[in-house]
């Protein structure tokens, strides 16, 4: 059998196949109840798309089923239709099944979901801490308060807490104060954290032999990584975190354009300031020649880029073999 699942917060809609892609079932069935119908058809082979809650649905029914999980993005452009209802979805979902044309997406071990909880939940406490400072700027600049102030500091803080703002917004400036304080804890105790796991894994140790990443860089990167032998190649790495040039073919001409920018931003960012760290800082010997020999042919920036690419590439070779950071043509 055939099994299209479309899942939601507390339900999923359901379409069965048989081997010639007649319907045999079509049935919503609570998300707490899925467990019941996996085990009706035990060796079958299911798909769903890959939606904020679906760990615990993919776990639950891989007990029983031979569970391919979709990925959204990809299979938005081959089943994009007019028509969209649950219905709709899970018979698509399990004819593409049948026909072995399902986009698959990489389901995380519990290892690397661990470490995704983690760095994820630093980065949404950390946003959540900015938006506080903004509106304490928002409340300065309102009252015509034109002095430089940084709210996540010591000094701001105490700057603030001695400021005097008439009612109401004495009384938000408090409360704005004591949410950063109380975030600013939170965000270090996942600190705590997050050192302490990036310390206990292989993959992030091996990370942390290179000059400039940090112990929350080098978890960030194995999250949102995975298992490094999903790839094939470093080029494929490279795309997968939109480092690679957008390349245009036109005839006999082809231009590479800026990166594609494709998946996660952050690692993005990251990279870029490990790289600028590792030239600047620790003046790393391969990554700044590198870097140098860029810049004085093109800019800063542009050589900036091309470094973080470079020291991705790094990553994944040292991930692959199981090696230290040892670059090529490095005296030791």
């Amino acid at each position: 059998m055939f099994i299209g699942i479309d899942v939601h917060k507390r339900y999923s809609q359901i379409a069965v196949l048989d081997k010639n892609g007649e319907i045999v079932e079509e049935v919503r069935v609570e998300n707490a109840n899925l467990d019941d119908f996996a085990q009706r058809y035990a060796g079958s082979k299911a798909a769903l798309e890959a939606t904020s809650n679906y760990y615990h649905i993919h776990d639950t029914l891989s007990a029983y089923l031979d569970v391919t999980v979709a990925n959204p993005g990809e299979l938005k452009l081959i089943s994009d239709s007019d028509k969209k209802t649950d219905r709709v979805d899970a018979k698509q979902l399990a004819r593409m099944l049948r026909l072995g044309s399902v986009p698959e997406s990489y389901v995380p071990t519990d290892e690397v979901r661990q470490a995704r909880a983690l760095v994820r939940g630093r980065q949404k406490l950390v946003e959540n801490r900015t938006e506080y400072a903004n509106k304490i700027h928002g409340l300065l600049s309102d009252h015509g308060i034109t002095r430089e102030v940084k709210p996540l500091s010591v000094e701001g803080r105490e700057f603030l807490a001695e400021l005097s703002l008439p009612a109401p917004w004495d009384a938000l400036l408090e409360s704005y104060l004591e949410l950063i304080q109380v975030l600013t804890e939170q965000i270090e105790s996942l600190e705590a954290e997050i050192e302490e796991r990036a310390g206990s894994l292989k993959e992030t140790q091996l990370l942390m032999t290179i000059p400039g990443v940090s112990y929350f860089t080098a978890l960030t990167i194995y999250a949102e990584l995975g298992e490094v032998n999903r790839f094939d190649r470093a080029k494929e790495v490279v795309s997968y975190f939109g480092l690679n040039p957008i390349i245009r073919e036109s005839g006999d001409s082809r231009f590479e354009g800026s990166i594609s920018k494709r998946g996660s931003g952050r690692v993005r960012w990251l990279l870029v300031q490990a790289s600028y760290t590792a030239v600047h800082t620790c003046e790393d010997e391969y990554l700044s020649r590198f870097y140098n020999r860029l810049a004085r042919k093109k800019n800063s920036k542009t050589a900036i880029v091309a470094t973080a690419r470079k020291l991705l590439v790094s990553m994944y070779h040292m991930l692959d073999r199981e090696e230290v950071y040892d670059p090529p043509g490095v005296s030791a």
